[in-house]
């Protein structure tokens, strides 16, 4: 399930295409009701490859981890020194803007967490990263798209819609509850007379796909509206990221535009010249830093209610292999970003690198579910209660309590 390019060449063609198959429009709440009130925003960004999040954010401060991850650990001092969290944990220095971010209490870092899942396949992982079930499977559903399923039927007003990004939906946000599909455009536009017949027609012999396709023209209608017709990407790693996540802002900034929002990003299968400071790495730490700050600048005064999930199968290996790479491992960091953070922390319960701390002697042991803290952002943001959590957006998790603290009061 993983690439070389983290984002495929997208048209406005295949949207029309993705959206006659797939998706239709659907209300989900606005909390702006009254002047003043909250109107939350919540991105899930999935990076699909497993990343390394020991090169990501680097327990420096631990004794064992220069040892371990060799040349592609990273040092306080030299090239490309590492940009200082706390006393233990620097950020790699691509990531200029979540520094900036973290330093205004706008971004935080979950260390050593990871999904339930062990195994350390990338489909199975990524099928239980997305679907938020027990284990893998034959899921049509994942858990974002259930929790805008969830939330209370008096809170739909307006003409919000979830909104997916892509030729395809992510898994994560699939399901009963009707998604609005977009991606960049990248060749010349249907005309409108052409469209009108497509519509005729479909209207007249299939009224259910007429209906998603109506779906895919209004939101290439938005698009236009928020002048994101120009947003063509070339090859650029970074460019990729930073032009999906402005297109996806600017729709998200709308008022009637999307309150929910999902994209995917591969590429993150380092097991090769991954590079730390710098490399292959370092490119795709940059692209995703630069798709925060795309959010950031283009939703504008909506910032300070949105925040976003960047979330991974799993981690890799403490130990590099012998193509300066890490194999699949098992806990990652997830990074949290957004005006509606409580932010300027590395929540940790810190395993350690010792070979007895460590994994099956081999990887980064989690100590923090990660649906802890998806729960966590669900629960205080969106206001989804506990038990709806426990019993319809993560299936069998009553164990597992929502983790306290993520969002500003």
């Amino acid at each position: 399930m993983t690439g070389s390019s983290p984002w495929p060449h997208l048209s406005r063609r295949d949207i029309l295409g993705v959206a006659g198959a797939t998706f239709a429009a659907a209300m989900i709440p606005r909390w702006a009701s009254a002047a003043g009130a909250r109107d939350p925003r919540l991105v899930v960004v999935v990076l699909r490859g497993a990343l390394d999040g020991l090169s990501a954010v680097a327990p420096i401060g631990d004794p064992r981890y220069a040892d371990l991850h060799g040349a592609l650990a990273l040092r306080w001092d030299g090239p490309h020194p590492a940009l200082p969290l706390d006393d233990v944990f620097g950020l790699n220095s691509a990531m200029t803007n979540f520094a900036r971010l973290y330093g205004a209490r706008q971004a935080l870092v979950v260390h050593a967490t990871a999904t339930n899942y062990r195994e350390r396949s990338h489909f199975d992982g990524q099928d239980v990263l997305e679907s938020g079930m027990p284990g893998p499977g034959r899921v049509d559903s994942g858990w974002l798209n259930r929790a805008v399923a969830a939330l209370p039927a008096g809170e739909r007003v307006g003409g919000a819609r979830a909104l997916a990004v892509g030729a395809t939906a992510p898994l994560v946000i699939r399901g009963p509850a009707p998604i609005l599909g977009w991606a960049p455009t990248g060749l010349a536009a249907p005309n409108d007379d052409l469209l009108m017949r497509v519509m005729e027609l479909y209207d007249h012999a299939d009224p259910a796909l007429g209906k998603a396709l109506q779906a895919g023209l209004d939101a290439d209608r938005l698009a236009n509206r928020q002048g994101m017709d120009g947003l063509r990407p070339g090859g650029d790693v970074a460019l990729l990221m930073r032009k999906a996540a402005e297109g996806a802002a600017r729709l998200m900034a709308s008022d009637d535009g999307p309150r929910i929002g999902a994209l995917a990003f591969d590429g993150w299968d380092t097991h090769a010249n991954e590079g730390g400071a710098t490399g292959r790495l370092a490119q795709l730490l940059g692209g995703l830093d630069g798709a925060f700050a795309a959010f950031e600048s283009e939703l504008g005064p909506r910032w300070s209610d949105t925040a976003i999930v960047a979330i991974t199968e799993f981690g890799r290996t403490a130990h590099i292999n012998g193509t300066v790479g890490t194999d699949h491992g098992t806990a990652t960091v997830a990074f949290l970003a957004g005006g509606a953070l409580a932010g300027g922390r590395v929540v940790a319960d810190w395993p350690g690198l010792r070979v007895a701390d460590l994994y099956q002697q081999r990887d980064l042991r989690p100590t923090t579910d990660l649906r802890a803290v998806l729960k966590g952002v669900l629960a205080d943001h969106l206001g989804l209660s506990a038990e709806t959590l426990a019993r319809s957006v993560f299936p069998d998790t009553l164990g597992v309590a929502p983790m306290k603290g993520l969002i500003a009061a």
